[in-house]
């Protein structure tokens, strides 16, 4: 479901390092060139390159790509070419810096990971800010934010299938109980969100749509200038549809007088090699306008450009 394009053959890393380095010499930077280069490498191939080019320059390519480039383009490949964990650790660190109850970045970046992908992004933040992600999340949270993000933030999720009905059916009477009650920082409201597995709290979500007739994030609109809520709903929809989820984010960012860039590179950024193509058709279902041609006609220059080229555009 990614939306980068590879080249079929072999590529020589070398022959990449040497190019970007060229990239970056003379009078002015050839942007176009690094689009040409790393939009279209995946994960390892980044590792690589990122390794070599540090053996053979004795230069972080992320400082050299850094002090060449600016604006929201220099964002965008920043995040791009880090690694994955390194992106969500860079990405927790910042959302938890700027905190604020509207920020939905920590939830969206513990719910929709796998256990493992979560698990190597708390190691990342151990590593670049030697301290841990959940000791961050208590200090720059309170009240209600706190008592829901750390579990999330803790867990490690059974990732398999099973799902256990009878529980599913038990826990949807209890979530509705709580709504019912306006008990939204119940404490087994919150255990239900932050523990089971993603397969069980769907079975137990659409056990409470047949059961109440509803689906659980409508139930939870009743104050939608409640920002708690608005933080709840986005917990569960980026635990049961994250394509959802993301491509609410990007039709807010684009749809708007004035580009949320923040929130377009972030998600193009994080999701371009796992399930863009799946926002993507999530996009253009939703609004009838393919998500290649919106990001078009709202972004301009090297952003543009990179940005199409993640996105797999025909025109890029």
């Amino acid at each position: 479901m990614s939306t980068i394009t590879v080249p079929e053959c072999a590529i020589s890393v070398a022959d990449d390092v040497e190019q970007l380095r060229k990239a970056f010499s003379g009078w002015g930077t050839n942007e176009d060139l690094i689009i040409k280069i790393l939009a279209h490498r995946n994960a390892e191939q980044k590792k690589q390159i990122r390794e070599a080019y540090a053996s053979t320059y004795n230069e972080d390519l992320l400082k050299a790509l850094d002090k060449e480039l600016s604006n929201d383009f220099e964002r965008l490949v920043h995040l791009w070419t880090l690694d994955a964990s390194e992106r969500d650790a860079y990405l927790a660190n910042e959302a938890t810096k700027r905190w604020t109850k509207s920020n939905s970045v920590l939830v969206e970046i513990v719910c929709t990971r796998s256990a493992h992908d979560l698990l190597l992004a708390k190691k990342a933040y151990h590593n670049c800010y030697k301290k841990s992600m959940e000791e961050d999340v208590a200090y720059h949270t309170t009240g209600d934010f706190r008592k829901l993000l750390l579990p999330l933030v803790a867990t490690y999720r059974y990732e398999g299938n099973d799902v256990n009905m009878t529980l599913a059916k038990t826990e949807a009477k209890l979530l509705h109980s709580k709504i019912s009650e306006k008990c939204y920082n119940d404490d087994d409201f919150i255990r239900i969100l932050a523990t089971r597995s993603k397969a069980q709290i769907n079975a137990t979500l659409n056990q409470y749509k047949n059961q109440f007739g509803k689906d659980i994030n409508k139930d939870l609109k009743e104050d939608p200038k409640d920002e708690y809520l608005t933080l709840l709903r986005a917990t569960i929809k980026c635990l049961t549809y994250p394509e959802k989820y993301f491509e609410k984010v990007i039709r807010r960012s684009i749809n708007k007088t004035g580009t949320d860039e923040g929130a377009l590179t972030r998600v193009v950024a994080t999701r371009a090699e796992i399930d863009m193509k799946a926002i993507a058709d999530q996009y253009q279902k939703r609004n009838s306008v393919p998500l290649d041609k919106a990001v078009a006609k709202d972004t301009r220059g090297d952003y543009e450009d990179m940005l199409l080229a993640l996105l797999g555009s025909a025109d890029a």
